[in-house]
């Protein structure tokens, strides 16, 4: 009885302790520092640690870096130019030379795969998964990792799971009680309550550390806003500073409890990928939301799919053919700290959780832009191209013209036969590409 007596008693002095610093600061939408002083000095240790690295390992290793800032030198001049020295206008064996190289430049350093997969790091921040060919530089660095990995699994892994399971708890709860009172000014208000409060106890889970710029900029209701997309807790990111009606995919397990919860108390926009006549209903609802101006701001991720950090893939167009204010968002996630990067294909939700809360922490910048409208004489393409271009630069992202859905796909044939139709063009001569 002694020791059950002893479980007790630390069991409710750990959830006090959690209740009183961590849940009701979250509710109020307060710090009350402690996040600062962590990141002080995971700041000071990293930059500690970097030094060491740096003193430790020769300077003829940097070449192996040279991979994240490109390792061949790519002629990106159109296929007209590239074949004019090699070639009269007639076939000629010398044009496989050409089309070889630019096989084996998309082999050896592919634009668009690469996008999929983690992002490359300057200099190892202490996380075993960062760097696996890590080698022992000192006796201190050692120690270091070691006392790390304590307390990245002894303390902060317990304390993110109590709050990661009393956020979606109280998420589903909430939003199911919120969804069996009528339609009323009274539950659209609960519902952003209950919305705001789990997600920013979900975001404190996670050791988030969120900056907002530009908050004069934030979506407004009856407005779309669009961002781009690297992980699914930009929901939560985005949420903790404001309330979205979300359109997504429909999702299994875990990820599919909370969404068939959240959709009791708010509007949000579930489909099917797979299915056709889905994207047709998505469009009518969404034209029907928009149409209401009291209604909150529609949520969508253009890409369709998760990208590493670093780019922008391209803006499908069905969010920017409803018409309405396109309100955009950039968000930067700081690798140093953590991967929020969600490789869909290689983890499942849960296991990405578990990653995700043994890292030392997520931190992003967020950046609201001036909402944009679609000009005169402008298609959906361009009008999404534009919103794109511009998330890009205010994020510091890379701007790829590619469909993320080559992470789940092949590139179409259309693609092969527009660089075989311009071929021929340059045999037969009879037009300009």
């Amino acid at each position: 009885m002694e020791g059950a007596e002893l479980a007790g008693k630390i069991l409710s002095t750990w959830l006090t302790l959690v209740l009183c610093l961590i849940l009701l600061p979250s509710v109020f939408g307060v710090s009350l520092g402690i996040s600062e002083v962590y990141m002080k000095i995971l700041v000071k240790t990293l930059e500690w640690a970097t030094i060491r690295i740096e003193k430790g390992v020769p300077k003829e290793s940097g070449l192996k870096n040279s991979a994240s800032v490109g390792i061949i030198q790519r002629d990106e001049s159109p296929m007209e130019k590239g074949l004019s020295g090699l070639r009269g206008r007639d076939f000629e064996l010398s044009d496989v030379f050409y089309f070889s190289k630019k096989g084996l430049e998309a082999i050896v350093e592919d634009e668009v795969t690469q996008r999929f997969s983690s992002e490359e790091l300057v200099s190892w921040n202490l996380l075993t998964r960062t760097n696996i060919n890590f080698q022992y530089i000192s006796l201190r660095l050692t120690m270091v990792w070691v006392l790390g990995v304590i307390v990245r699994y002894c303390v902060l892994l317990p304390l993110r799971v109590t709050l990661a399971f009393i956020g979606i708890s109280l998420l589903v709860i909430g939003t199911t009680l919120v969804g069996q009172l009528p339609d009323s000014s009274l539950k659209n208000w609960l519902s952003e309550l209950v919305h705001l409060t789990c997600c920013r106890i979900c975001v404190r889970a996670l050791s988030g550390t969120i900056h907002y710029h530009n908050k004069q900029y934030r979506p407004q209701k009856g407005g779309i806003c669009v961002a781009n997309h690297t992980s699914p807790i930009d929901v939560l990111i985005l949420t903790t500073d404001g309330c979205y009606a979300m359109v997504g995919q429909v999702h299994g397990g875990l990820m599919g409890i909370i969404q068939r919860a959240m959709v009791k108390a708010c509007p949000h926009v579930w489909f099917e990928r797979s299915e056709m006549k889905d994207r047709h209903l998505v469009t009518k609802r969404l034209k029907e939301h928009i149409a209401d101006k009291k209604k909150l701001p529609i949520l969508i991720f253009p890409e369709g799919t998760c990208i590493n950090n670093t780019s922008v893939m391209m803006f499908k167009k069905g969010s920017f053919e409803i018409g309405g204010t396109i309100h955009p968002v950039a968000i930067k996630y700081n690798p140093q700290f953590g991967d929020a990067f969600w490789n869909s294909s290689k983890y499942n939700m849960v296991s990405y959780l578990l990653r995700m809360m043994t890292s030392w922490a997520i931190v992003c910048d967020v950046w609201y832009m001036p909402p944009m409208t679609r000009e005169e004489g402008e298609d959906a393409v361009q009008f999404a191209n534009r919103v794109k271009s511009a998330i890009a630069v205010q994020g510091g992202l890379t701007e790829l013209p590619w469909d993320g859905g080559l992470k789940r796909a092949k590139v179409k044939d259309t693609f092969k036969e527009e660089q075989q139709k311009n071929y021929s063009k340059m045999i037969v001569g009879n037009g300009p590409l």
